[in-house]
């Protein structure tokens, strides 16, 4: 298996057309955030229908037109680490905060977990304090 092309495949789908329906075909029944700072997720292990409220509650819904771009990746046998590029507007509310209409774009890098040939977690850090100065709030 290519999860290279797997990973990639998978972000366009998901991430990018916002394919919600095909979750279970990348996804592992259990997906570990096992590390993604200030992410209210963090540390905790989702069913398919708790990755896909995740995504429209905490990403889609502030941030509809989303949109990452993979700039590199290295494959390992369990692993896919993977550089990207997310840009965004932000046209929703943000938890109780109303949208603020402005566009983002930061960078970041997610190692993305697999078993049994699906995705099944990530680890991942990138710059939210560009992503706060950039919507206004600090």
């Amino acid at each position: 298996m290519n999860k290279d092309l797997f990973l990639r495949e998978f972000m366009e789908e998901i991430w990018n057309k916002k394919n919600l329906d095909k979750v279970e075909q990348y996804l592992h029944e259990e997906y570990t955030i096992h590390l993604d700072p200030t992410d209210p997720w963090e540390g905790k292990t989702l069913s398919h229908s708790e990755f896909i409220h995740r995504m429209q509650s905490g990403s889609f819904g502030p941030f509809p037109d989303m949109n990452f771009e993979i700039t590199s990746t290295i494959e390992d046998h369990h692993y896919v680490a993977a550089t990207w590029v997310l840009t965004g507007t932000n046209l929703g509310n943000i938890g109780d905060i109303p949208p603020t209409n402005k566009a983002i774009e930061t960078r970041g890098m997610t190692i993305y977990h697999f078993k049994d040939d699906l995705i099944s977690g990530h680890t991942q850090i990138f710059d939210r304090t560009t992503v706060m100065k950039q919507l206004g709030f600090i």
